[in-house]
Protein backbone atom coordinates (compact mmCIF):
# COMPACT_ATOMS: atom_id res chain seq x y z
CA UNK A 1 0.00 0.00 0.00
CA UNK A 2 1.34 3.43 -0.92
CA UNK A 3 1.18 5.84 2.01
CA UNK A 4 2.21 9.49 1.87
CA UNK A 5 3.39 10.99 5.16
CA UNK A 6 3.03 14.76 4.98
CA UNK A 7 5.42 16.25 7.51
CA UNK A 8 7.34 12.98 7.50
CA UNK A 9 10.65 14.46 8.65
CA UNK A 10 9.36 15.74 12.01
CA UNK A 11 9.32 14.07 15.43
CA UNK A 12 6.15 12.04 14.86
CA UNK A 13 6.38 11.83 11.08
CA UNK A 14 9.82 10.23 11.10
CA UNK A 15 8.65 7.59 13.59
CA UNK A 16 5.50 6.85 11.57
CA UNK A 17 7.58 6.59 8.40
CA UNK A 18 9.98 4.09 10.01
CA UNK A 19 7.16 1.93 11.36
CA UNK A 20 5.31 1.85 8.05
CA UNK A 21 8.47 1.09 6.08
CA UNK A 22 9.30 -1.76 8.45
CA UNK A 23 5.89 -3.25 7.65
CA UNK A 24 6.69 -3.29 3.93
CA UNK A 25 4.47 -0.40 2.87
CA UNK A 26 5.53 1.95 0.10
CA UNK A 27 6.12 5.19 1.99
CA UNK A 28 6.62 8.63 0.49
CA UNK A 29 7.92 11.35 2.79
CA UNK A 30 6.37 14.67 1.76
CA UNK A 31 8.02 17.76 3.21
CA UNK A 32 9.77 20.87 1.87
CA UNK A 33 13.12 19.09 2.28
CA UNK A 34 11.94 16.39 -0.16
CA UNK A 35 10.51 18.90 -2.64
CA UNK A 36 6.89 18.73 -1.48
CA UNK A 37 5.25 21.79 0.03
CA UNK A 38 1.64 21.37 1.11
CA UNK A 39 1.21 25.12 1.72
CA UNK A 40 2.20 26.17 -1.80
CA UNK A 41 1.13 22.91 -3.44
CA UNK A 42 4.59 22.33 -4.91
CA UNK A 43 5.21 18.65 -5.67
CA UNK A 44 1.89 17.42 -4.25
CA UNK A 45 0.45 15.99 -7.47
CA UNK A 46 3.49 13.81 -8.12
CA UNK A 47 3.86 12.71 -4.49
CA UNK A 48 0.23 11.63 -4.20
CA UNK A 49 -0.03 9.84 -7.52
CA UNK A 50 -1.17 6.28 -6.84
CA UNK A 51 -1.42 6.84 -3.06
CA UNK A 52 -3.97 4.89 -1.04
CA UNK A 53 -3.58 6.80 2.25
CA UNK A 54 -2.30 10.24 3.24
CA UNK A 55 -1.34 10.93 6.85
CA UNK A 56 -0.89 14.58 7.80
CA UNK A 57 1.46 15.21 10.73
CA UNK A 58 2.52 18.71 9.70
CA UNK A 59 3.29 21.35 12.29
CA UNK A 60 2.96 25.08 11.75
CA UNK A 61 6.32 26.92 11.82
CA UNK A 62 4.87 29.75 13.93
CA UNK A 63 2.59 30.18 16.94
CA UNK A 64 1.20 33.50 15.73
CA UNK A 65 -2.59 32.88 15.55
CA UNK A 66 -3.11 34.34 12.07
CA UNK A 67 -0.05 32.58 10.64
CA UNK A 68 -1.04 29.25 12.17
CA UNK A 69 -4.56 29.55 10.75
CA UNK A 70 -3.24 30.47 7.31
CA UNK A 71 -0.79 27.54 7.38
CA UNK A 72 -3.29 24.83 8.29
CA UNK A 73 -6.05 26.13 6.00
CA UNK A 74 -3.78 26.46 2.96
CA UNK A 75 -2.07 23.13 3.56
CA UNK A 76 -5.30 21.22 4.11
CA UNK A 77 -7.12 22.74 1.15
CA UNK A 78 -4.21 21.85 -1.13
CA UNK A 79 -4.06 18.32 0.27
CA UNK A 80 -7.79 17.73 -0.14
CA UNK A 81 -7.70 18.93 -3.75
CA UNK A 82 -4.67 16.81 -4.61
CA UNK A 83 -6.14 13.77 -2.87
CA UNK A 84 -9.37 14.03 -4.86
CA UNK A 85 -7.37 14.16 -8.08
CA UNK A 86 -5.25 11.17 -7.02
CA UNK A 87 -8.22 9.14 -5.77
CA UNK A 88 -6.89 8.80 -2.20
CA UNK A 89 -9.17 6.56 -0.12
CA UNK A 90 -8.20 7.59 3.43
CA UNK A 91 -6.93 10.81 5.00
CA UNK A 92 -5.49 10.58 8.51
CA UNK A 93 -4.89 13.74 10.50
CA UNK A 94 -2.92 14.15 13.71
CA UNK A 95 -4.74 16.73 15.82
CA UNK A 96 -4.93 17.68 19.51
CA UNK A 97 -7.29 16.64 22.27
CA UNK A 98 -9.27 19.73 23.25
CA UNK A 99 -9.07 21.63 19.95
CA UNK A 100 -12.67 22.72 20.37
CA UNK A 101 -12.32 23.59 24.05
CA UNK A 102 -9.65 26.32 24.14
CA UNK A 103 -11.04 29.29 22.17
CA UNK A 104 -8.28 31.51 23.55
CA UNK A 105 -5.49 29.41 22.03
CA UNK A 106 -4.82 30.32 18.39
CA UNK A 107 -3.09 27.02 17.63
CA UNK A 108 -6.02 24.97 18.91
CA UNK A 109 -8.51 27.15 17.00
CA UNK A 110 -6.54 26.61 13.79
CA UNK A 111 -6.48 22.84 14.33
CA UNK A 112 -10.27 22.88 14.80
CA UNK A 113 -10.60 24.73 11.49
CA UNK A 114 -8.34 22.15 9.85
CA UNK A 115 -10.49 19.32 11.20
CA UNK A 116 -13.62 20.99 9.78
CA UNK A 117 -12.08 21.21 6.30
CA UNK A 118 -11.34 17.49 6.38
CA UNK A 119 -14.79 16.57 7.66
CA UNK A 120 -16.38 18.59 4.85
CA UNK A 121 -14.07 17.33 2.08
CA UNK A 122 -15.93 14.15 1.16
CA UNK A 123 -12.73 12.12 1.46
CA UNK A 124 -12.93 9.24 3.98
CA UNK A 125 -10.96 10.23 7.05
CA UNK A 126 -9.76 9.46 10.55
CA UNK A 127 -8.85 12.32 12.88
CA UNK A 128 -6.51 11.20 15.66
CA UNK A 129 -6.55 13.70 18.51
CA UNK A 130 -3.59 13.24 20.85
CA UNK A 131 -2.78 14.70 24.23
CA UNK A 132 0.49 16.59 24.72
CA UNK A 133 3.67 14.64 24.00
CA UNK A 134 5.89 13.71 26.93
CA UNK A 135 8.64 15.29 24.84
CA UNK A 136 6.83 18.64 25.25
CA UNK A 137 6.77 18.68 29.05
CA UNK A 138 10.05 20.57 29.35
CA UNK A 139 8.69 23.34 27.14
CA UNK A 140 5.55 23.59 29.27
CA UNK A 141 7.66 23.78 32.42
CA UNK A 142 9.88 26.46 30.90
CA UNK A 143 6.86 28.55 29.90
CA UNK A 144 5.67 28.59 33.50
CA UNK A 145 9.05 29.23 35.09
CA UNK A 146 10.16 32.44 36.73
CA UNK A 147 12.97 32.80 39.24
CA UNK A 148 13.65 29.07 39.38
CA UNK A 149 10.03 28.25 40.19
CA UNK A 150 7.56 26.66 37.77
CA UNK A 151 3.95 27.70 38.37
CA UNK A 152 1.80 25.12 36.62
CA UNK A 153 -1.88 24.37 36.22
CA UNK A 154 -3.87 22.04 38.44
CA UNK A 155 -5.89 20.97 35.39
CA UNK A 156 -5.83 17.34 34.32
CA UNK A 157 -2.93 16.23 32.13
CA UNK A 158 -2.29 12.91 30.37
CA UNK A 159 0.85 13.12 28.21
CA UNK A 160 1.73 10.43 25.70
CA UNK A 161 5.17 9.27 24.55
CA UNK A 162 5.92 10.04 20.89
CA UNK A 163 6.75 6.37 20.25
CA UNK A 164 3.33 5.30 21.56
CA UNK A 165 1.57 7.95 19.51
CA UNK A 166 3.38 6.82 16.36
CA UNK A 167 2.24 3.24 16.94
CA UNK A 168 -1.37 4.34 17.41
CA UNK A 169 -1.20 6.51 14.30
CA UNK A 170 0.09 3.59 12.25
CA UNK A 171 -2.85 1.52 13.47
CA UNK A 172 -5.20 4.22 12.19
CA UNK A 173 -3.35 4.53 8.90
CA UNK A 174 -3.50 0.79 8.20
CA UNK A 175 -7.15 0.42 9.26
CA UNK A 176 -10.28 1.49 7.35
CA UNK A 177 -11.36 5.13 7.79
CA UNK A 178 -13.81 5.71 10.63
CA UNK A 179 -15.02 9.17 9.51
CA UNK A 180 -14.80 10.30 13.10
CA UNK A 181 -12.44 11.56 15.81
CA UNK A 182 -10.34 9.07 17.78
CA UNK A 183 -8.74 10.27 21.03
CA UNK A 184 -5.37 8.91 22.14
CA UNK A 185 -3.57 9.66 25.40
CA UNK A 186 -0.90 8.48 27.81
CA UNK A 187 -1.47 5.79 30.41
CA UNK A 188 -1.48 8.12 33.44
CA UNK A 189 -3.78 11.04 34.25
CA UNK A 190 -3.15 13.57 37.00
CA UNK A 191 -2.75 17.27 37.65
CA UNK A 192 -0.38 18.98 35.22
CA UNK A 193 1.68 20.39 38.09
CA UNK A 194 2.11 16.93 39.67
CA UNK A 195 3.01 15.07 36.49
CA UNK A 196 5.52 17.66 35.33
CA UNK A 197 7.01 17.78 38.85
CA UNK A 198 7.57 14.01 38.59
CA UNK A 199 9.21 14.50 35.20
CA UNK A 200 11.55 17.22 36.46
CA UNK A 201 12.53 15.12 39.46
CA UNK A 202 13.19 12.09 37.25
CA UNK A 203 15.63 14.02 35.07
CA UNK A 204 17.32 15.76 38.00
CA UNK A 205 15.90 19.23 37.35
CA UNK A 206 15.97 21.15 40.68
CA UNK A 207 13.13 23.54 39.88
CA UNK A 208 10.35 23.80 42.43
CA UNK A 209 6.87 23.26 40.97
CA UNK A 210 4.01 25.30 42.42
CA UNK A 211 0.40 24.25 41.89
CA UNK A 212 -1.29 27.38 40.58
CA UNK A 213 -5.06 27.35 39.91
CA UNK A 214 -4.64 30.50 37.83
CA UNK A 215 -1.95 29.06 35.57
CA UNK A 216 -3.19 28.32 32.08
CA UNK A 217 -1.72 26.76 28.97
CA UNK A 218 0.46 29.19 27.03
CA UNK A 219 -1.82 32.06 27.98
CA UNK A 220 -5.12 30.22 27.68
CA UNK A 221 -7.26 29.57 30.77
CA UNK A 222 -7.73 25.88 31.53
CA UNK A 223 -10.74 24.07 32.90
CA UNK A 224 -10.08 20.82 34.74
CA UNK A 225 -10.50 18.64 31.65
CA UNK A 226 -9.49 21.00 28.83
CA UNK A 227 -6.51 18.87 27.76
CA UNK A 228 -7.70 15.30 28.38
CA UNK A 229 -10.17 12.97 26.64
CA UNK A 230 -13.70 13.26 27.96
CA UNK A 231 -14.79 9.81 26.77
CA UNK A 232 -13.24 6.66 25.37
CA UNK A 233 -9.60 6.90 24.34
CA UNK A 234 -6.83 4.61 23.16
CA UNK A 235 -3.91 4.69 25.57
CA UNK A 236 -0.16 4.41 25.15
CA UNK A 237 1.70 1.96 27.37
CA UNK A 238 4.78 3.96 28.35
CA UNK A 239 5.04 5.08 31.99
CA UNK A 240 6.35 8.54 32.78
CA UNK A 241 9.37 7.56 34.89
CA UNK A 242 10.38 4.84 32.40
CA UNK A 243 10.26 7.37 29.58
CA UNK A 244 12.17 10.01 31.57
CA UNK A 245 14.87 7.53 32.58
CA UNK A 246 15.35 6.43 28.99
CA UNK A 247 15.44 10.03 27.79
CA UNK A 248 17.96 11.04 30.46
CA UNK A 249 20.25 8.16 29.44
CA UNK A 250 20.08 8.97 25.75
Amino acid sequence: MKIVVVGGTGLIGSKVTSLLSARAHEVVVASPSTGVNSVTGEGLEAALRGAHVVVDVTNAPSFDPSEVMEFFKASTRNLMAAEKTAGVKHHVLLSIVGTDGLPGNGYFVAKAAQEALIEESGIPYTIVRATQFMEFMGTIADAGTSGGEARLSIGHFQPIAADDLAELLVEAVTSPPVNAIVDVAGSERGRMCDIIARYLEAIGDPRKVVADPAAGYFGSPLAQNSLVPLGKARLGATKLEDWATKRKAA
